[in-house]
C-alpha cells in the first residue's frame, strides 16, 4: 500500500492520478473528507481505502507492515491563517507524529515542506540545510513549516529514507476548491472569462515595473513527477527545493493565461493593498541543483506550456486531472 494525507487536496490527488496511470491502484487516501467539492478531486480514480486524518497514526500503526510508502502531504496551507495554535496542532504536532511512526515501522517518507519558509529571502532560495535556522518565514504558515524542517534535521533517529520537498508556486488542475488561495493562474483565467481583462499589483519598489515582480511557477504534474521519482529513488535524504527553477513574472503569467483562452491581453495595475505591502514578495526562484544532483532529469514544464495545458484541458473543459 502507498499512503497519501491530504489525499482529497490539490496536489495529493493529482498525485493518486499519477500513481494510478503508473499502474499504483492500492492506495490509501487520508484526509477529513468533509468538502463534497474537494471530494470531486479523486472521483472516478482507483484507490483501496480511506483512512479519516484523526484515525491516521492508528491505522498506520496497525497496517505498518503492508505500507510500502508514506506520502505526507496533508497540512492548514492557508497563508492567510493566523491561529498559531491550529498550525501547530495540523502542521507541526500531526507532522511528528507521521514522522515518528515512520521511524518505528522502518517506512520512508516524503513531506511538504513549503518555499514559505524562504520569507522575503533575504537569505537566498537554496536548500542549503545549514542555513534553515537563518530563514525568517513572513506568516504562520510559513513558520509552522519551518519549524518542522529545523525539527526534523535536530532527530537522532529518522526514517531510512526521507524527503521534505518546500513547494513553490505550484499550478495546475484539482485546485478548484481552494478560493482565494488557489493559484493566479486559475484566478487570472476566472477574471478574463467574467470581464475580458485582468489586474495585477502596481510595484512599489524602485527598479521594478508593474507586474514585473517574479515568482517561481511550477506545474502540478511536474510536482508528481518528482514525487513519483523519490518514491523508486528512496537515498539521499534530505529537504529539497521542488519549483521550476525559472522565475516568471506576473505579466508574463497574465499574457499567457490571455493567449492560452485566445483573447487579446488587456491587463491593467491597481495599488498594493497596504496590508500586504512591507511583506510583499518580489522575486522567487527555486535553486534546483540538489535535486539534480541526486538523478531527476527530467525537464520541466515552462510557464506557456503548463499554462496552456491548464487552460486548455482543464479550465475551459471544467475538468478535472
Amino acid at each position: 500500500m502507498i499512503v497519501i494525507t491530504g489525499a482529497a487536496g490539490f496536489i495529493g490527488s493529482c498525485l493518486i492520478q499519477k500513481l494510478n496511470d503508473e499502474g499504483y491502484n492500492d492506495l490509501v487516501l487520508v484526509d477529513d473528507f468533509s468538502s463534497e467539492e474537494q471530494n470531486k478531486n479523486f472521483e472516478g480514480k482507483r484507490y483501496s481505502a480511506k483512512v479519516n486524518r484523526e484515525d491516521f497514526i492508528e491505522w498506520l500503526s496497525a497496517h505498518q507492515r503492508g505500507t510500502q510508502f508514506v506520502f505526507h502531504l496533508g497540512a492548514r496551507t492557508d497563508t492567510a491563517e493566523f491561529n498559531p495554535e491550529l498550525l501547530k496542532e495540523l502542521n507541526l504536532e500531526y507532522s511528528k507524529a507521521v514522522w515518528n511512526t515512520c521511524v518505528e515501522f522502518g517506512l520512508p517518507l516524503v513531506y511538504a515542506s513549503s518555499a514559505a519558509t524562504y520569507g522575503l529571502g533575504q537569505n537566498g532560495y537554496e536548500d542549503d540545510e545549514s542555513r534553515i535556522e537563518e530563514l525568517q518565514p513572513l506568516n504562520p504558515y510559513g513558520v509552522s513549516k519551518n519549524e518542522f524542517d529545523k525539527w526534523a534535521l535536530k532527530q537522532s533517529r529518522k526514517p531510512y529514507f526521507w524527503a521534505g520537498l518546500k513547494f513553490f508556486n505550484v499550478y495546475g488542475p484539482n485546485e478548484y476548491h481552494k478560493g482565494r488561495m488557489a493559484s493566479v493562474i486559475m484566478h487570472t483565467y476566472n477574471k478574463i472569462k467574467e470581464s475580458g481583462s485582468m489586474q495585477l499589483f502596481q510595484s512599489h519598489r524602485e527598479g521594478v515595473k508593474d507586474g514585473e515582480q517574479m515568482r517561481d511557477f511550477v506545474y502540478v504534474k511536474d510536482v508528481t513527477e518528482v514525487l513519483y521519482f523519490l518514491m523508486h529513488h528512496r537515498h539521499d535524504s534530505g529537504i529539497y527545493n521542488l519549483g521550476s527553477g525559472k522565475a516568471r513574472s506576473f505579466m508574463d503569467l497574465a499574457k499567457a493565461t490571455f493567449n492560452a483562452a485566445g483573447i487579446k491581453p488587456d491587463i491593467s495595475f491597481v495599488p498594493t493593498p497596504e496590508d500586504i505591502r512591507d511583506k510583499y514578495q518580489y522575486f522567487t526562484e527555486a535553486k534546483m541543483d540538489k535535486l539534480r544532483s541526486i538523478g531527476y532529469t527530467k525537464p520541466f514544464h515552462s510557464l506557456e506550456e503548463g499554462v496552456e495545458d491548464y487552460v486548455k484541458n482543464y479550465l475551459m473543459e471544467k475538468r478535472y486531472l
